[in-house]
Formats: structure tokens, sequence, C-alpha cells
């Protein structure tokens, strides 16, 4: 049982938890996964057919790029990480949104698929669900304990 707090003495810093433990190695994996498949997807679509559909290539291109920094920001440890990894997932929240809402209503911009298309219904559903999982994760484990 812990001494209680006497007023005016001062306060032990209560850190939060390294989002690479427990269930976190689970999140990096996956995100670490899409990073990879996501960048060599672009990759390849860039360098052999870009003029075919330039806007879901470039969109493949920075989901890419989102996953590598949520990756990063989820393995990293300190204040700097955290907050690499709240900004990338947000940001992957957001744009599997609102890039899964145009692919809908404007099919004609998009005569190919970006990983975010359709809300990620060609990576089962995974790009849709991943950023609410780590946002989660963010949460839990900024909690001090």
């Amino acid at each position: 049982m812990s001494e209680p707090q006497q007023p005016g003495s001062p306060r032990k810093p209560r850190y939060p938890k390294a989002t690479s433990t427990g269930p976190g190695r689970v999140l990096i994996a996956v995100y670490g996964i899409f990073a990879l498949s996501a960048t060599a997807r672009a990759g390849v679509q860039i360098a052999g057919q870009f003029s075919d559909a330039p806007l879901a290539y470039t969109l493949s291109a920075l989901s890419g790029v989102v996953y590598i920094l949520a990756t990063i920001g989820l393995a990293g440890t300190g204040p700097g990480f955290r907050r690499l990894a709240w900004f990338s997932v947000v940001f992957e929240l957001v744009g599997v949104l609102a890039v899964g809402t145009f692919t809908l209503l404007v099919p004609s911009d998009f005569p190919d698929d970006t990983v975010w298309s359709d809300y990620g219904i060609g990576y089962g559903f995974i790009p849709l669900v991943l950023p609410f999982v780590g946002l989660w994760w963010l949460r839990r484990t900024g909690r001090a304990g």
C-alpha cells in the first residue's frame, strides 16, 4: 500500500508505458508489414504505370510513408516517438476515411485502387480497423500507471 501524498510534497513523475511492449509488438509488426507492402506497391505502380492513375499511385505512396512513420513512432520510446505515432495514426485514420469515401463517391477519379480505396477492401478492411486499434493502444499505454 502506498503512502498518502502529503500536501506540498513533490509528486513522483508518472510516465506512460512504452508502446512497443506486449500487444504493441503485434501492432508494430502489422504496421511494418503495411509499410513494406504499401511502399513496394506504390513504387512498382509509380515506376511502371504512373500516367495510368497518378492520383491513386500518389495516395498509395503517401499511405506507405504514413505506415512507415507509424511503425517508427510505435516502435520508438520517448515523447517524440509517441507524438510521431499519434500524428501518423490520426493522419492514417483521416486518410482512409477520406480516400475510402472519395473512391466510393467518385470512382472515375480512381482507375486503379490504392491501399485506402473503399476503406481498404482489397486488404480485408485492415486499413480501416488498424488506426482505431493504434489509437486505442496509444491511449491505453499513455495512461500513467
